[in-house]
């Protein structure tokens, strides 16, 4: 199996889609909120939508999932609260190792995010040729992902 392949996604939908392709392709992803999402729209909706997204495709693999919260504290303890998987924070130390620590007691993972090289679906007229498209770059096994239909 492939190194897992990061998505932002920005709702329910992006999320099904990208795990049905991953499905398909048999490649785990990672999703990722839309950067400072923990603020916008909170941990409680990001928690249901991984859950939805996850209960709709349950044969993929989704790796983790992980909630922006920016550079708020209070944001990343809310979700750290809210029971998410994972959570991407900048905040400068001696504030960041405490948020480490806290989030660890609570079986929360405080995980850096590679935006550059996430696919982002958001604006876009056709997120799963979009996810085909990203996921066949990283699959040397799949020749033609838009064949998948």
């Amino acid at each position: 199996m492939s190194a897992p392949a990061t998505f932002i996604v920005h709702d329910l939908q992006h999320a099904i889609t990208a795990l049905k392709v991953a499905e398909q392709l048999d490649i785990p992803v990672i999703l990722i909120s839309a950067p400072g999402a923990a603020r916008a729209g909170g941990a409680g909706w990001w928690r249901a939508l991984i859950a939805q997204a996850r209960a709709a495709v349950p044969a993929a693999t989704a790796t983790t999932s992980i909630l922006d919260c920016a550079d708020e504290p209070g944001t990343a303890l809310a979700a750290i609260r809210e029971g998410v998987e994972a959570i991407a924070i900048s905040v400068p130390d001696p504030g960041f190792e405490r948020l480490v620590d806290i989030a660890g007691q609570s079986g929360v993972a405080i995980l850096p995010i590679a935006w550059d090289t996430a696919c982002d679906l958001a604006g876009s007229n056709d997120p799963q040729g979009d996810c085909e498209n990203h996921l066949g770059k990283l699959s040397a096994g799949v020749a033609k992902p838009r064949a998948l239909g």
